[in-house]
């Protein structure tokens, strides 16, 4: 299996990302709690013991309390630093007493959001910048400068997208000088309008696909690496099925622990495995705080090249309840 684009760049070697939005406690704004530092610490404990070594943050996740926490993990074993890649997001502005829910991406707010994030963390510079969801009123010129400051200066190395379509990532690249490295989509067994838009085209049932054309081709031929947020189905295949869920989640379910028996793997290693053997080389970002269930994830890597086109379309042909056209 060839190499992720990432690797290719020398950025990263990670075949899969903890996700820290889960830490931090609640998005209510409380005070941290001894417990909230325990669970990061098992947390990125767990996510090292199976190899992983980047981690992404977002400047809201928590409401700056994740990375704060992080950062806590980072000054409670300083050496960690120099063997992880960390990138975070910005982008995303709650209402408050200047205005409503929104996106921004603004030179002044993307440079005072990177500061944010520096000194949450405890570090002097992040290793990727994603700009998190499209801002309807960016301006790429704007962008362009608030990227060439931080570059300048040190604070941030390499700079990415999450939840774009190629034609907005084309209108961004225009005005930068160096390349896009990532976009971050959500991609999973369960959510499977990004296959359905390939495998409908001229077809009356990809009519209602909603999934903007040619991302997976464009990140591809740009080599930009895809992470895929939600990559678990928030467990629906690998525990998390119900008596009444659908019947297309039950069977999914139960191929999957099949499958787990057969490559003595967790049903976890299979679900990110079928994402993982895509010709993408997509790269999920698991979330879960519950460090068991990041271990259960360590076979992900073996499972994706152990897997059969026949096994990858049988998994797809469960989910979608219909095979394939």
């Amino acid at each position: 299996m060839k190499s992720m684009p990432l690797e290719r760049r020398g950025i990263s070697n990670s075949r899969l990302v903890y996700g820290c939005m889960g830490l931090g406690g609640d998005w209510a704004g409380s005070p941290l709690t001894k417990e909230d530092y325990i669970t990061a610490e098992k947390a990125v404990e767990a996510a090292l013991e199976i190899g992983i070594t980047m981690f992404d943050h977002a400047d809201i996740y928590k409401k700056g309390k994740a990375e704060t926490v992080f950062g806590e993990v980072l000054k409670n074993r300083p050496d960690l630093r120099d063997q992880i890649i960390l990138q975070s997001k910005c982008g995303i502005r709650f209402p408050d007493e200047t205005g409503v829910h929104r996106f921004d991406f603004s030179k002044d707010h993307i440079l005072a959001s990177v500061d944010g994030i520096l000194s949450r963390l405890g570090i002097e510079h992040l290793d990727v910048l994603l700009l998190h969801r499209p801002d309807a009123l960016m301006e790429p010129e704007d962008i362009a400068a608030a990227f060439n400051t931080l570059r300048s200066a040190g604070k941030v190395r390499h700079f990415g997208v999450s939840n774009m379509t190629s034609a907005q990532m084309r209108f961004i690249q225009n005005s930068l000088p160096e390349p896009l490295v990532v976009n971050q989509l959500e991609l999973s067994l369960a959510r499977l309008d990004w296959i359905e838009q390939g495998i409908l085209v001229n077809q009356k049932a990809g009519l209602n696909t909603n999934f903007a054309d040619g991302i997976l081709e464009y990140c591809q031929m740009a080599d930009v690496q895809i992470q895929a947020w939600g990559p678990l189905a928030k467990g629906l295949f690998s525990g998390a099925a119900k008596v009444d869920s659908p019947e297309t989640v039950k069977n999914t379910a139960a191929l999957v622990a099949q499958l787990a028996a057969q490559y003595e793997a967790e049903p976890e290693a299979v679900v990110l495995g079928w994402l993982m053997k895509h010709p993408a080389r997509i790269q999920p970002v698991i979330g879960t705080t519950d460090s068991k269930r990041v271990l259960a994830c360590r076979d992900a890597v073996r499972v994706a090249d152990a897997m059969t086109r026949e096994t990858w379309y049988a998994l797809l042909e469960s989910s979608r309840g219909v095979r394939v056209p």
